[in-house]
């Protein structure tokens, strides 16, 4: 793009301040305001600036209808087994993929780096990265198949995610099989529509949130790639969860067996306030409640038998059909938009901090795909076997506690091979030399001493 075609494009679309500082700009700097004026969808912008307070249109539609709580399958005995061949029947002929979402920054955690690199193995220090790349390897195994592993990063930390795969030579997997593409980008908007300069030569950009993950996989051709893989499913996780259990033959069965479009994982809460996103049913149709927009009332809403109403909360543990999803990408999808601090330049070209919210940022949600299902199952499961995130870095969701609860699940699965482990010894297990106990017990163990 010139900037002659940049000004065209920014006058026709009132945004003619991000070249306001043109002429103080460096080339380096003024070839990449150029590349990143060039990545901004208009469309997408004006999308946006109608969500803005008094454009007149509503940031939010107003959702009508009482929540109820759905149906959530507990599979045991037969009905378990039904779906676990079912869905290891779909894995044996390669018709699923993994998404993996890992485009999140370990700032939280102290980490300089991408989230999927942080350290979290009790004994070797091996990442998250390490434990999810290797279930899908000891899965490929098992299943004597190539499972394709989709990685979808932030702009950010796409390099350091490429640099970390390659440097722990794709952990076993083959190169081919693992897939990176970066998620989307806008641009961040004064409450007038005005798209916001953090320096005198680069726009403020946010990630699109990881509903943006549809539209990343169609404009990274992924879909292209997955169909001639031969892929039907896909099995979606997200980076900080070092215990899921990844393409788990029972969800993808149920999921199959239900011809299902859209699939969730889901636990139930350990409090009635914890910070997990609820699913509903509102006139007939499936819909997501943020956490954060739960009110007390449905919190601590009982059962005549005392158990919570609305029980079972979602960690983003989902399965989607392959054309389910590319059915949504032809679409446009909700807008979501937050009111934050934000860095700006002053009329001469000042990087000033803000103190109050002073702009806005827009996200697609994942959850906004539930109403355009045709069909969805939600599956329970035990959180004490597949869920123990790393969020923050002290106390509840910390590497403490995380790596507490994968080493427990590790011993329950040497005590059920008939192992006994001190506790006293800290506990570590390859997934591709011990997924589970019946592994651990058919191929014995390699010990490494701490």
């Amino acid at each position: 793009m010139t900037y002659e075609q940049a000004t065209a494009l920014l006058k026709k679309n009132g945004q003619e301040q991000v070249l306001r500082f043109w002429k103080k700009l460096s080339a380096k700097e003024r070839k990449a305001l150029l590349a990143q004026i060039e990545s901004i969808d208009f469309k997408e912008v004006a999308r946006c600036q109608a969500m803005l307070p008094g454009s007149g249109v509503a940031a939010e539609t107003v959702k009508k209808g009482r929540p109820t709580a759905p149906k959530v399958a507990e599979l045991k005995g037969a009905a378990l087994k039904k779906a676990v061949a079912a869905g290891e029947r779909e894995l044996a002929a390669g018709h699923v993929g993994v998404l993996l979402v890992a485009g999140g920054q370990g700032s939280r955690l102290g980490f300089d780096g991408p989230k999927g690199a942080y350290s979290i193995g009790p004994v070797t220090g091996a990442s998250l990265f390490y434990f999810h790349a290797r279930k899908v390897l000891a899965m490929s195994i098992r299943y004597a198949t190539r499972i394709p592993f989709y990685v979808m990063t932030s702009a950010a930390n796409y390099d350091a995610t490429v640099q970390h795969f390659e440097e722990n030579e794709y952990f076993g997997l083959n190169a081919d099989d693992v897939v990176f593409f970066r998620q989307g980008m806008w641009p961040g908007m004064t409450a007038d529509g005005k798209i916001i300069l953090d320096a005198p030569g680069h726009v403020f950009m946010s990630p699109d949130g990881h509903g943006g993950m549809i539209s990343a996989l169609k404009a990274n051709g992924c879909f292209a790639d997955m169909e001639a893989r031969g892929v039907t499913t896909l099995f979606y996780f997200q980076v900080d969860n070092p215990m899921v259990e990844v393409a788990d033959p029972a969800f993808i069965g149920l999921h199959t067996l239900e011809e299902s479009d859209y699939s969730l994982k889901l636990c139930a809460k350990r409090d009635p306030n914890e910070g997990l996103g609820m699913v509903v049913k509102r006139d007939g149709h499936f819909d997501m409640i943020e956490y954060t927009e739960m009110t007390d009332e449905m919190n601590n809403r009982r059962t005549k038998s005392g158990d919570l109403y609305f029980k079972f909360g979602s960690p983003a543990i989902h399965v989607f059909s392959r054309v389910f999803l590319e059915r949504l990408a032809a679409k446009d999808m909700p807008l979501h938009l937050a009111h934050k601090k934000i860095a700006t330049v002053d009329e001469k070209g000042t990087v000033v901090k803000a103190s109050e919210p002073n702009g806005y940022k827009f996200e697609k949600f994942i959850f906004d795909a539930l109403p355009e299902a045709k069909g969805v199952t939600c599956f329970a499961f035990d959180r004490h076997e597949e869920f123990s995130p790393v969020k923050n870095a002290e106390g509840k969701d910390s590497p403490a506690t995380c790596k507490a609860d994968l080493q427990a699940k590790w011993r329950r699965q040497l005590a059920k091979a008939g192992i006994s482990v001190s506790e006293s010894v800290a506990v570590e297990l390859d997934p591709v030399y011990a997924l589970d106990a019946a592994e651990i017990a058919k191929t014995g163990l390699l010990l490494q001493a701490e």
